[in-house]
């Protein structure tokens, strides 16, 4: 007979930051105390999940894990809420692309505090269950709560958590992240986090955060990012049982291989190597959605010197970088073409001081100021106000207007109506340019998590902004002074 079959345990992606100690034995051990066991893996990714600095904060900002279905995800992630909330007093987001998954996990959830025969000293420190339809949610008396809500591009305002968790991370589109994540900038606890968990992100899909998050750990560029993944590298033999236990921890435990053979046999080779091998498709993001030639055709040494500038600033997601852009309108009449240009990308290490000085010395002869990003924009827009500047010259673009930026951006370039100087960082930014989901367009995001895509993300912005204001720095009449 067989021997039957044993998924491995360790991840085939492993990135876990440095730790002083951590959670994960404890959050463990006190499941065990009320049945639910973890396995070897479950344990590993929990014990990085809730890794502490010296200073009693995260480890890692940001925690992700990427495996097939029916292992176990969720296992984790009730074991880790259970000990935040009711041993860590955190307050936590709990959130879902469907309502029926994010009902599910409440329902499991709920169970651990309300059982008062199995589990009495959990059902002791609650103060409320809110059962109602949409706005479930669990209040324990030690300040903890866990609360459950179907992601949209508006839901999660309104909250304040320390942690955000995102169950079926693959369908996570940047607008709704930008909608959600405010919730834990001012964690009560002074110390937030933002949980991962998914599959691989399918073709067709709109997410765009998980599959950016993936490329950042896989390249070893990430920033206080801990990630455990399971998968291949490649479609392969989608019949070789050896690779359905190194993509599956779970088989011979929970998941079985009966289950996995009628797959192999129902499935596409690249849906099974997906949905049950963890496969990324990586090669989609090999080539820039702008083509080289074109860009090229745009580069100049004498560009428009007329007219007046628009200026833009793009932060990066995580807020450690912004860049500043300008481009130059030509007078009315003119056959000059509008002119982008990279004035700096910097890290927010010291702030946003340079961009404060910068556009606040200039703001009377600008056509616009374009600010986007959700870290670091607030903080710059409050600042230039505090300065002096006009809150009729800056605009913070919504989801339609970047796209609208970005589109522009693209029509010009492949129409040859724009111009730029060979900038290297420009040029990088170009050569890896993607698209990632914004609203019901696209915005860019980068093919190469070693290459800032901040740089045209501003330059688009400045284009988009040149070319759809109505402002003109030059109207207003100066007073004449009479003899």
């Amino acid at each position: 007979m067989a021997a039957k079959l044993k998924g491995r345990q360790q991840p085939s992606l492993d990135v876990t930051p440095k730790h002083w100690q951590t959670y994960g034995p404890d959050a463990c051990a006190l499941a065990e105390d009320y049945g639910m066991h973890a396995d070897p893996w479950q344990r590993h990714v929990l014990d990085g999940f809730m890794g502490i600095l010296k200073s009693g904060r995260w480890a890692a900002d940001d925690c992700g894990m990427s495996l097939p279905r029916q292992n176990g995800k969720n296992g984790v992630l009730e074991i880790y809420e259970l000990y935040a909330t009711a041993i860590l007093g955190l307050k936590i987001l709990h959130t879902a692309h469907e309502v029926k998954t994010c009902r599910k996990h409440f329902m499991r959830m709920k169970n651990w505090f309300e059982n008062d025969r199995q589990h009495p000293e959990l059902a002791a420190i609650v103060d409320d269950i809110r059962n109602t339809n949409g706005q479930e949610g669990i209040f324990l008396n030690n300040g903890g709560s866990i609360e459950f809500i179907a992601r949209s591009k508006s839901s999660g305002r309104g909250f304040t958590v320390d942690i955000i968790v995102c169950d079926e991370a693959q369908e996570l589109t940047d607008e709704q992240l930008e909608a959600i994540q405010p919730a834990n900038s001012s964690a009560p606890s002074g110390n937030p986090q933002t949980i991962y968990a998914g599959t691989p992100t399918p073709p067709h899909s709109n997410g765009t955060v998980f599959e950016r998050l993936h490329r950042s750990a896989k390249q070893g560029h990430a920033r206080r990012l801990c990630w455990y993944e399971w998968g291949v590298d490649e479609v392969g033999d989608i019949h070789d049982r050896t690779r359905w236990a190194q993509a599956n921890p779970s088989l011979g435990i929970r998941l079985l291989e009966t289950v996995v053979e009628s797959e192999a046999t129902k499935f596409t080779p690249d849906g099974f190597a997906r949905e049950r091998l963890g496969w990324w498709d990586d090669s989609k993001t090999a080539d820039s959605v702008i083509d080289p030639k074109d860009w090229d055709a745009c580069r100049t040494a004498d560009p428009c010197r007329q007219g007046r500038n628009s200026f833009a600033v793009k932060f990066s997601p995580d807020g450690s970088t912004a860049s500043l852009a300008a481009c130059v309108r030509p007078p009315k009449g003119s056959d000059l073409k509008p002119h982008i240009e990279l004035i700096d990308t910097r890290s927010m290490r010291n702030g946003v001081g340079w961009l404060t000085a910068f556009l606040s010395a200039r703001w009377k002869k600008t056509i616009g100021i374009v600010i986007d990003g959700l870290a670091g924009a607030p903080t710059l827009v409050q600042e230039l106000k505090d300065k002096g500047v006009s809150a009729r010259v800056i605009i913070t673009p919504n989801a339609r207007q970047i796209a609208d930026a970005v589109s522009m951006l693209e029509r010009a370039i492949a129409d040859h109506a724009v111009t730029h100087f060979d900038q290297p960082t420009l040029n990088d930014a170009a050569a890896h340019a993607q698209h990632r989901r914004v609203g019901k367009g696209h915005g860019f995001d980068s093919g190469d998590e070693t290459v800032d895509i901040t740089p045209l993300e501003a330059a688009a912005l400045a284009y988009w902004n040149q070319k759809t204001s109505r402002r003109d720095p030059d109207r207003k009449q100066r007073m004449v002074k009479l003899a």
